[in-house]
């Protein structure tokens, strides 16, 4: 079952001309569109399914700097301040709250990871604090955990999956933008290596800029045009409860994060347990991710799933050149893990007594788009003049979403960056670099 997300209407008419085109509404293409609105510029923004229909509903909501790697730290931070502003700037809610992030484990191992970041904590300014063991259970209380410490990011917190890219894409479009749903892009028009146009299902739209921010089908849409850009998709589960008792407002323990929605349910996940589905396209990056796949071995596995045969990893997608593929799959919605649903559930009663009736609402599975190194891209692509790249954000993507769309707005403009995009150039991918590993 899909997560609900706020559903707003598309404009009728497809301009004939924009000044920028935005391939994919997920939060980055969205926030993308306001920061270039707000400058004026004429946007469309094109979603082969609704806004924020795949990851950008199906994360666990947080924004956080807390345990990010030193190279998405600027970033997080240019994104927290945005998220101060956007409700106040396009008023309505995005479910943003600096609640703080509480940290808790019995896991010796993990709490020293936690304590050898605080060095990035305090090159940044970040306000963490770690917890001792009767602080930790302090923080969670009435468990039935022997908690050995933890820790409080005390300034970050969380927005709603279901309200922030749809929230953007409105605040966009008073300003002037417009918004194309069931309008999936098929590919470029491209004349002397200059983008002129996107051909989409419903016409072209001639343009001089575009951004490509689709996700787990960004790889695909680029190779078209003799692009490589290195993605595996790896895919998650996370399920959502009916509105029940307050144990706080963000937790994370070795087996479980929670996040407390706005109507009083949870969202529930297990970090790091996911599944690397073998598809051609991640047989064909194989050699891009095996750092990345020996160093977390352990908290990924490995099978054969239906993302084989469809979606933009497939055999179809690799082997043919369908320009109609896109709209083949209008929402890329993988069945939750049954398992994993059910050890999740598990988990949170067995440790909170006053959650050992909690009933599910709803459950889905996503496939969240990473790069060899688990840090985004975001980048003019130099094959092609005036396009441009903003995908890859291997889990982190919610939280950085308005930072990765202002910074992308720069570049589009040729405005001087707000952060240095150094770390988020395509070219480390495919130039031959040495891949290091970010933090999950």
């Amino acid at each position: 079952m899909s997560p609900v997300v706020e559903r707003i209407h598309s404009d009728e008419k497809l301009p004939a001309a924009a000044d920028v085109v935005i391939v994919g509404a997920g939060i980055v293409g969205s926030a993308t569109a306001y920061y270039l609105a707000r400058r004026g510029l004429s946007v469309a923004l094109l979603e082969k399914g609704h806004v924020g229909c795949e990851q950008s509903s199906r994360n666990w909501g947080w924004c956080r700097q807390q345990n990010r790697d030193a190279r998405e730290m600027p970033l997080s931070q240019l994104s927290m301040r945005l998220w101060d502003e956007l409700a106040g700037e396009i008023g309505k809610d995005l479910g943003f709250r600096r609640c703080g992030l509480v940290y808790a484990t019995d896991d010796a191992q993990m709490l020293a990871g936690w304590e050898s970041w605080r060095p990035v904590a305090k090159d940044f300014g970040v306000n963490t604090r770690m917890l001792s063991a009767a602080e930790a259970a302090d923080r969670m209380p009435t468990t039935r955990r022997n908690w050995i410490g933890g820790l409080h990011s005390v300034d970050d917190g969380k927005a709603e999956p279901a309200l922030a890219a749809p929230v953007l894409a409105e605040g966009a479009r008073a300003l002037g933008a417009t918004i194309h749903q069931q309008c999936a892009a098929r590919g470029l028009d491209i004349t002397n290596g200059q983008v002129v146009g996107v051909h989409t299902e419903k016409g072209t739209i001639r343009t001089s800029a575009v951004l490509c921010s689709a996700g787990a089908w960004a790889s695909r849409f680029l190779r078209t045009h003799g692009v490589s850009f290195p993605q595996a998709s790896v895919r998650q589960t996370a399920l959502r409860t009916k509105p029940t008792a307050n144990v706080g407002e963000v937790l994370y323990s070795p087996d479980f994060a929670m996040t407390r929605r706005l109507d009083g349910s949870y969202t529930l996940a297990i970090s790091g347990r996911a599944v690397l589905e073998l598809t051609p396209q991640g047989i064909r990056y194989a050699r891009e991710f095996m750092p990345q796949f020996l160093q977390r071995l352990k908290a990924v596995q490995v099978g054969l799933g239906k993302s084989f045969l469809t979606g933009p990893d497939s055999v179809s997608a690799l082997l043919k050149n369908d320009d109609k593929v896109f709209e083949k799959t209008r929402v890329l919605d993988p069945e939750p893990l049954g398992r994993q649903v059910r050890q999740i559930m598990h988990n949170v009663r067995t440790t909170f007594p006053e959650l050992a009736d909690i009933e599910i609402d709803s459950a889905w599975g996503a496939f969240v788009d990473c790069t060899p190194d688990a840090v985004p891209v975001i980048s003019q692509v130099g094959k092609v003049d005036g396009l441009f790249l903003a995908a890859g954000c291997s889990g982190h993507g919610f939280g950085v979403g308005p930072g990765i769309g202002y910074l992308a707005a720069q570049l589009i403009v040729n405005d001087t960056p707000s952060v240095d995009t150094t770390p988020f150039r395509l070219s480390r991918l495919v130039d031959g670099s040495k891949v290091q590993v970010g933090a999950l």
